[in-house]
């Protein structure tokens, strides 16, 4: 295998002002190899649900409001590290199934606020990665003008991966390799000659983007829910404790200095 897990414990909480925080993030930025920054991260974003419940709060809401106003100070984050793509898993394909409804309205919406605020920064490209079936009329407008908004910038690109699911993801590119073989004229006993690897990764919603070098998960959960399954097949991965909302500067900087030291094999 060309790749490992590390779980990461919880650390003592150190004010985020304070000098001794100050002075440990400075250490771990010096121990950052810069040769070897990840240029894609895949964020798998978790644990705003315990953050609510873990402060008496009824609504879920609260913590995926929480977890949005993380995603700008994140996003800056990977903006200082050198980071050229960020993939944020905000909604997946069976949320819109199995969650309350009033939740995922609630969710539908905040989302819909993060991609317009997202695509007022001068700099950030915006793309939208999933479906839109099942999502409310007004989060899809959000996401296709937050696109359309950011088209020609050049900074950090983000993905937000909104009504996402992999494997409906590798469905529908087979499906569009298909239908474009036979638009083509090609037959079915030509078809296994296009049905490859390359071809079927030109159809992903990800088509023309260099696949994650590092895919992180929060809340301590180790598993990939259906998140990016064909793109990851080479990823490492970084698992860390802290519920998205608590996701410190120094929770990504040691995800970012452990990848920095890990000697990838891309599946050797």
């Amino acid at each position: 295998m060309g790749r490992y897990t590390l779980r990461v414990k919880p650390q003592p909480s150190t004010p985020r002002t304070g000098f001794l925080y100050r002075l440990y993030q400075r250490r771990l930025r010096r121990e950052i190899d810069l040769t070897r920054v990840p240029q894609h991260i895949a964020v798998i974003v978790d644990g705003n649900r315990r953050w609510a419940k873990q402060r008496l709060q009824e609504r879920a809401a609260f913590g995926h409001r929480a977890g949005a106003q993380k995603v700008p100070e994140f996003l800056g984050w990977c903006e200082e590290a050198g980071i050229h793509t960020v993939t944020l898993y905000l909604l997946s394909s069976d949320n819109l199934k199995a969650r309350d409804r009033q939740e995922l309205d609630d969710l539908l919406d905040i989302i819909a606020e993060l991609a317009t605020q997202l695509a007022h920064n001068p700099k950030w490209k915006v793309k939208h990665v999933g479906s839109c079936d099942g999502l409310s009329e007004g989060l899809a407008q959000a996401l296709a003008a937050a696109e359309a908004a950011t088209e020609h910038h050049t900074g950090l690109h983000i993905n937000l991966a909104v009504g996402y699911g992999g494997r409906s993801e590798i469905t529908a590119a087979v499906r569009s390799v298909i239908a474009e073989h036979q638009a083509a004229g090609g037959s079915i006993d030509t078809l296994d000659e296009r049905l490859t690897p390359e071809t079927i990764g030109e159809h992903l919603w990800t088509r023309g983007q260099a696949d994650p070098d590092l895919v992180i998960r929060t809340s301590g959960e180790q598993r990939l829910s259906d998140f990016m399954i064909w793109q990851s097949a080479h990823s490492e991965f970084y698992f860390v404790e802290a519920l998205y909302p608590d996701l410190r500067e120094v929770d990504f900087l040691r995800a970012l200095r452990d990848y920095s030291f890990r000697q990838r094999r891309l599946g050797g």
